[in-house]
C-alpha cells in the first residue's frame, strides 16, 4: 500500500505556515481531528467519571476509549494502560513505587545512549536507596548499543534495566527483545523508554520483552501527556503512595487526581488517525480490519516511506562538504545527528530557521550520549522526519545546507 504524504497533510492546519518541519523529535504538528476531539469532550456534558448520568457516562467513555486505543497502539492490555502527564513524570512515578524495595546491594543499570528522562529517576532513586548504578556504554563510532553491553554488567543483583526503544539524538534502535532476554535471565525488570521510537516503529511490548514500555503522544501527533504500558499483573503487585479514598484498581491506582478527559480524548483520536494513514486496508476474510491491523498496515507503510525519505536525506547530506553524521547503526529512526567542521550546529539551526526550515540543534536531554560521542553539551544539529515530511522538504534542507556551506 502507498504512503500519501500530501494527502496526510491535508489534515494539518499548522502546516499551511510553508515552515518545513524537521522537529519531528521535539515534538509533532497535530491534525485538525485531534483538536476537534478535544473540543468536543471539553463542551458536551462532562463531569467525573460514572454510569448514571450522561456526563458521567461522557467521561468514562474518555478513559475507556482511551485506554483501547492505546492498547491498540502498543499491543498491549488496556488494565494495563497508565495515564501521565508526560513520559518523565511517568518515569519518576514509577522509579519512587518500584525503589521502594531497593537497598544496599541491588543494582540498576542505565545506559549512555538514552535521553536523560530514563536515566535520572534511576539514578536519584539508587541514591536514595543505597543501591549501585551499573553504566552501559555505546559504540560512538557506530551508534550502536548491544545486548552483550548489558550482559557484561547485568547480574544477581540487578533489579531493574532502563534502556531506549529508539535514541532520540541519533536514532538508534538497540536490540530491546535481546535486552529483555539478559535482564530477565538475572530476574531484572526492563524500563523501556519508547517515546522516540512509537512514532517510527510498530510497537508489540510483549515481542519487544518490556515488563514498562513508556511513550509520549505529541511525539505522535497527539497532545501533550504521557502514556506506560505494563502487564496488569505486574502492576498488581507494586503499591504506590495514594490517597486514602482513591481507587485501589489497576491501572487507576497510579493515577493521582481527576484525569484530564479532554487529553484522553485527543490521544484516542491521533491514535485513530495513524491507523487511517493508509485508507482502503484489505479486510481479513469477510471482516473489517481491526483498529490494531489498520495500525499494522499504516506503520509498515509510513517506515517504508520514512526510510525512503531517510535514504535521500543522508545521501545529500554525504554530499556537503565538512559535514560529520553521527547516526549510523545499522537498525535507526530517520533522525539524523549532524556537526560541521568549521560552523557550529547552533549557526546552521539559525540559517535554516531564516529559510522556513525548523531543526533544532542541541543535546536534547540526551546529554550523555552526547558527551559520550565527544560533542560536550552543545551536541548537534538534529533532522528529524515525520509522517507529514515529504520528499520536497528534504531537498529544501538540504539546498538550504548547500547555501550554508557554500557561501
Amino acid at each position: 500500500m502507498t504512503y500519501d504524504a500530501l494527502a496526510v497533510r491535508t489534515h494539518f492546519p499548522a502546516l499551511s505556515t510553508g515552515i518545513a518541519h524537521f522537529d519531528g523529535p521535539g515534538g509533532t504538528q497535530t491534525p485538525r481531528q485531534v483538536g476537534a476531539a478535544i473540543a468536543l469532550t471539553l463542551t458536551r456534558p462532562l463531569s467525573n467519571r460514572g454510569t448514571g448520568s450522561l456526563p458521567e457516562r461522557n467521561a468514562d467513555d474518555a478513559v475507556t476509549g482511551f485506554r483501547t486505543a492505546a492498547a491498540d497502539l502498543l499491543g498491549a492490555e488496556p488494565d494495563g494502560i497508565v495515564y501521565g502527564r508526560s513520559a518523565t513524570a511517568l518515569t519518576y512515578d514509577f522509579s519512587h513505587h518500584l525503589s521502594r524495595a531497593w537497598g544496599p546491594g541491588d543494582e540498576v543499570v542505565v545506559s549512555r545512549l538514552d535521553h536523560d528522562s530514563n536515566i535520572r529517576p534511576w539514578v536519584q532513586a539508587a541514591e536514595r536507596t543505597g543501591a549501585t548504578v551499573r553504566w552501559v556504554d555505546f559504540d560512538p563510532s557506530t551508534g550502536e548499543l548491544s545486548a552483550d553491553a548489558f550482559a557484561a554488567v547485568v547480574g544477581p543483583g540487578t533489579r531493574l534495566v532502563a534502556v531506549t526503544a529508539a535514541s532520540n539524538l541519533i536514532g538508534t534502535r538497540p536490540p530491546i527483545a535481546a535486552i529483555a532476554d539478559v535482564a530477565h535471565a538475572a530476574g531484572a525488570l526492563l524500563y523501556v523508554d519508547g517515546v522516540h521510537y512509537t512514532p517510527h516503529a510498530l510497537v508489540d511490548v510483549k515481542a519487544l520483552g518490556a515488563d514498562f514500555f513508556v511513550c509520549s503522544p505529541y511525539k505522535f501527533l497527539g497532545p501533550h501527556c504521557g502514556v506506560l504500558a505494563a502487564a496488569p499483573e505486574l502492576l498488581e503487585g507494586i503499591r504506590p503512595d495514594k490517597l486514602a479514598t482513591s481507587s485501589d484498581r489497576v491501572p487507576e491506582r497510579f493515577e493521582f487526581g481527576t484525569l484530564p478527559y479532554e487529553q484522553l480524548a485527543g490521544v484516542t483520536a491521533a491514535i485513530d488517525f495513524l491507523a487511517a494513514l493508509v485508507p482502503g486496508s484489505p479486510n481479513v476474510g469477510a471482516t473489517a480490519p481491526t483498529r490494531r491491523e489498520r495500525l499494522v498496515a499504516s506503520s509498515h507503510a509510513l517506515e517504508t516511506y520514512e526510510a525512503m525519505l531517510r535514504a535521500r536525506l543522508e545521501a545529500g547530506l554525504a554530499a556537503l562538504p565538512d559535514v560529520l553524521v553521527h547516526s549510523r547503526a545499522a537498525e535507526r529512526t530517520p533522525t539524523v545527528l549532524v556537526t560541521f567542521a568549521t560552523h557550529s550546529a547552533a549557526a546552521a539551526s539559525a540559517f535554516l530557521i531564516e529559510r522556513g526550515i525548523l531543526a533544532p540543534a542541541g543535546s536534547f536531554y540526551a546529554r550523555e550520549a552526547s558527551r559520550h560521542l565527544g560533542l560536550g553539551d552543545d551536541g548537534g544539529l538534529r533532522i528529524g522526519l515525520a509522517p507529514y515530511t515529504t520528499a520536497h522538504e528534504v531537498e529544501r534542507i538540504l539546498d538550504a545546507l548547500d547555501d550554508f556551506l557554500r557561501p
